[in-house]
């Protein structure tokens, strides 16, 4: 878990990152096991685009039209060229979309 506010967590398996965001998901990726998940909000995911932490994005699309929100990607000043993997359309309208960096 990422947090700028928590001093600890009780959750099982669940593990606290304060420091080196980049330096302690480089420790989590080296070790055995299997994908890692990022789900938050969108300062989280540009934190870890900013850093080259990501190495699929899986994006559903909503059939939903807002008049305010967050931009996912909005602060990141670093291109990212990305390959279309897979994509998925649902019974709700939402279409899901994998993607890969090139």
């Amino acid at each position: 878990m990422f947090s700028k506010t928590l001093d600890k967590v009780t959750w099982k398996n669940t593990q606290l990152i304060k420091g080196n965001i980049a330096e302690e998901v480089m420790k989590l990726k080296l070790k055995p096991g299997k994908n890692m998940y990022l789900v938050g909000g969108a300062s989280l995911a540009q934190t870890f685009t900013k850093l080259g932490l990501i190495d699929e994005y899986n994006i559903t699309v909503h059939p939903v039209i807002l008049s305010k929100g967050k931009l996912l990607l909005r602060d990141v000043d670093v291109r990212r060229n990305l390959k279309l993997m897979n994509a998925k359309t649902y019974g709700s309208g939402a279409v899901g979309l994998i993607y890969q960096p090139v």
